[in-house]
């Protein structure tokens, strides 16, 4: 399957007015991709694009909720009216409520469930028959590291990634059933340092935040655009992400123990925030059109994402790191011989 290099490319970016999808926008533009931006802010998206534009790339700002398949629809119809063709669909719109599980209402359980999951269908809808169309392109969905691993304190956002997942394994099985070229990937970042947090909905009595460390977005929005040219089933992005799925392959039973060590304490700041204040669950945010967070001080390099953006310099080190160990070994079998 070939994709078609970045700047040649009509991508839409849903989810893009603030974190992890405004970041991915900006370095598509940057790259030399014609963008189409949504999300529900219409600030959010106006700001974005005047960004873009003052650094000479092109950008169109369409408003949509994710819930509404009307309005997602026409926002993949905008990008071809516009320019032409869709050749990659980037789906990051979420949003979540951080308390325990008796406290949730069955609306707000639902409404996560609708945007982070029915949004993501809803998304594939809309680009895939201009995907089919086009002959080939990229299905480009993020979930989480959630996907894989539960964490409590956010059972409807688990839940609803996990969903992500198998709706992703599915589609991709039928797409290649039926022999149409298109990328499906799951990018499932860790712990990600965007306004997510100041969204978020809490029953906490304080803002929530996740468990450390974090990671920069532009972490992620690398491995977006690096699938975006190179197809790939999934892709983990932080070297914790790739630690926690390894332990929850592993030990399921070990992950729950260092869950309920850690998982209870450190979802929460110092920083008091009633069940009633502002948060993005039903409607827009203001304030926040921003792709980094508020936790610059706990966010860590990642090393392990480099060498799944360059498989070849990781086949050369992983030859290199065995030739070692092979080495070693039998200088130890001499001695002990000796």
């Amino acid at each position: 399957m070939q994709l078609k290099p970045v700047d040649q490319q009509v991508v839409v970016v849903f989810g893009a007015s603030s974190g992890i999808g405004r970041e991915t926008a900006l370095r598509f533009a940057k790259r030399g991709a014609k963008v189409v931006v949504s999300a529900r802010s219409e600030a959010g998206l106006a700001s974005l694009v005047e960004q873009i534009r003052l650094e000479g790339g092109e950008a169109t700002a369409v408003p949509a909720d994710a819930i509404d398949f009307e309005q997602v629809r026409a926002v993949a119809d905008r990008a071809v009216a516009e320019y032409g063709r869709l050749d990659t669909w980037v789906h990051a719109a979420a949003v979540s409520i951080f308390s325990p599980f008796e406290q949730i209402t069955p609306a707000e359980f639902k409404q996560v469930i609708d945007v982070n999951l029915t949004g993501q269908a809803y998304g594939a809808m809309a680009a895939l028959p201009h995907l089919k169309r086009e002959g080939r392109g990229a299905l480009i969905h993020i979930s989480s590291v959630e996907a894989r691993r539960s964490i409590p304190l956010q059972s409807p956002y688990s839940a609803s990634k996990h969903g992500v997942e198998g709706f992703l394994d599915a589609l991709r099985l039928e797409l290649m059933h039926a022999g149409v070229p298109i990328s499906v990937t799951n990018v499932m970042p860790g712990v990600i340092n965007t306004p997510f947090y100041n969204k978020a909905r809490t029953r906490l009595g304080v803002k929530p935040m996740s468990i450390p460390p974090f990671y920069d977005p532009g972490l992620v929005a690398d491995a977006i655009l690096y699938v975006a040219e190179h197809p790939k089933r999934d892709i983990t992005v932080g070297d914790v992400g790739k630690l926690v799925n390894f332990l929850q392959f592993l030990s399921p039973q070990l992950m729950d123990s260092l869950l309920l060590a850690v998982g209870f304490p450190l979802q929460r700041t110092n920083e008091p925030k009633s069940d009633d204040g502002p948060d993005a669950l039903f409607e827009p945010m203001t304030g926040y059109d921003r792709a980094e967070g508020d936790f610059k001080s706990l966010t860590v390099p990642s090393v392990t994402d480099w060498f799944d953006r360059h498989p070849a310099a990781a086949a050369v080190a992983g030859v290199a790191l065995s030739a070692v160990a092979l080495l070693t070994v039998r200088a130890l079998t001499s001695a002990d011989r000796d």
